[in-house]
């Protein structure tokens, strides 16, 4: 009987795997850890050859710790995470070069030359800004070596994002789904199609595209995992916890903590223009029926807290950053803004660097670390105002998920700054839930409607602070950020 499926969420920083029962309820899980590596200021890279046995391995433990065969499953749903620029050679499927992760910014001074001329064109076409977030000017820069040049004109090579990797090495198909092709910055969102003008101007061959599906639906067959078993989604990770979280209606938004933040509001089958900074993006899709969401990303979310445990060496495991802050009422006056890889929406400044004012002689690490968890509530409150201005629809509740959602500080605070409850599901890993469900789909395990079924066991975080101390925290918030992007490195 094949009741199970296989949920893979291939992350910046590791890869999880959740086995789901019949019930949609979770029968064994699996992690671990992806290294990056950081060979020039700003450069962020990892093995495509490592993401790829990680991703395999993980599945194997998943299903031994649910005690379920492979015979069991009716598919596998892969969430992945997105931007990050892989190029291998077609035939051997052997990698080209490291993968360019979403947060490197090698390209910075390439996205500053093209804005003049370029900002509106490719806002209109891809819903996005010209930033080096996005594949486009990774792939470019990775074509500047003239025999690779030749070989992508020739077709030798194929690009993508890590989920058309995983499906090259997986299942034998060159393909991606709309979600990850819509943050290329090479494919036209309401056309649904790659862009002739965008691939010139980013000089690059049309050969190295990927096919694009809808994230649901049967991609082909592998055996990776003690079995043949189709996989039967391909999923951008932050558009798989908006499903996951059973976010498929116009208006619906969720917060997913991880690496990064990322708010996402489902904006239903049309895109919603934004004039504060904010991005438009592809939803999951179960069909060729276009379905759209607005997005703020902030780029340094839980990444802050490893800073502080690995290069601070403040506590011996990012946890443990809860109880250090609480010692404190708050941050003693301590503002941090932690633009390590620059800033996201609806700021959009790559060149930012991250800072702490505020410093006194009493200040210490507890002060630190409480201030690095208002730091990430304070950007999700930034890009959550950017969407009630372009949406004209003030949220009631935000939905969260995410490693990180399991600080209960960290939800007191966002609730707090935003003067409005947050929610945390029973299960925070939305993400591979998201990818599980939209493989059960595509297989008939489930019906479209079982995903959007009540959570149980919800835990819903109402504010304490009044709203004259919640506007002072604000206006601290907003001069640390206006003083850190006056600053200007020299490196």
């Amino acid at each position: 009987m094949k009741d199970c499926v296989l949920a893979i969420d291939e992350g910046t920083t590791g890869v999880t795997a959740l086995v789901l029962g019949p019930d949609r309820r979770v029968l064994g899980r699996a992690y671990a850890e992806v290294p990056q590596s950081y060979p020039k200021p700003g450069w962020v890279e990892q093995d495509p050859l490592v993401i790829l046995a990680t991703v395999e391995t993980v599945g194997v433990q998943a299903l031994r710790a649910a005690g379920v065969a492979a015979s069991r499953l009716a598919g596998i749903g892969i969430a992945n995470q997105r931007e990050t620029t892989v190029l291998w050679d077609r035939r051997t499927g052997t990698p080209v070069a490291p993968a360019i992760v979403w947060q490197d910014k090698r390209t910075s001074t390439r996205c500053e030359t093209l804005k003049p001329d370029w900002s509106s064109t490719v806002r209109r076409k891809t819903g996005l800004v010209l930033d080096p977030y996005f594949s486009a000017t990774k792939l470019e820069w990775l074509l500047r070596d003239a025999k690779l040049k030749a070989r992508a004109k020739k077709g030798e090579l194929a690009f993508g994002t890590v989920d058309a990797w995983l499906a090259a090495r997986l299942v034998g198909r060159h393909a991606t789904d709309v979600t990850n092709a819509s943050r290329t910055l090479l494919w036209n969102i309401r056309k649904g199609d790659w862009d002739d003008e965008l691939l010139e101007l980013f000089g690059l061959p049309a050969a190295l595209l990927p096919e694009v599906l809808p994230s649901s639906g049967v991609v082909g067959d592998t055996n990776r995992f003690g079995g043949n078993v189709p996989v039967a989604a391909l999923v951008g990770d932050q558009q798989a916890a908006l499903f996951g979280q059973g976010c498929t209606r116009p208006g619906e938004a969720k917060c997913t903590y991880g690496t990064g933040a990322f708010i996402l509001q489902h904006t239903g089958s049309s895109p919603v223009a934004s004039r504060h900074g904010l991005l438009i993006t592809r939803a999951a899709s179960l069909d060729a029926k276009p379905q759209f969401a607005l997005e703020g990303a902030v780029f340094t979310a839980g990444a802050a807290i490893q800073w502080l445990r690995d290069q601070l060496g403040f506590f011996a495991t990012a946890p443990e950053v809860n109880a250090l802050a609480a010692q404190v009422p708050d941050s003693g006056g301590v503002v941090a803004v932690p633009a390590f890889t620059g800033l996201g929406a609806p700021h959009w400044d790559p060149e930012a660097r991250g800072a702490l004012l505020g410093l006194s002689r009493g200040t210490d690490r507890r002060h630190i670390a409480r201030a690095m968890l208002d730091a990430i509530a304070f950007q999700c409150a930034d890009v959550l105002a950017a969407m009630e201005k372009d949406s004209g629809k003030r949220l009631p509740r935000l939905r969260v998920d995410g490693g990180a959602s399991q600080s209960d500080l960290l939800l007191q605070t966002q609730a707090d700054i935003l003067q409005r409850p947050v929610v945390r599901p029973a299960n925070v890993e939305t993400t591979a839930m998201g990818a599980g469900f939209l493989a059960g789909i595509a297989t008939g395990l489930w019906s479209r409607d079982d995903a959007r079924e009540p959570t149980r066991g919800d835990l819903e975080v109402r504010p304490l602070s009044k709203p004259a101390a919640v506007a002072r925290q604000r206006k601290a918030w907003s001069a640390a950020v206006a003083a850190m992007r006056a600053f200007k490195p020299q490196t």
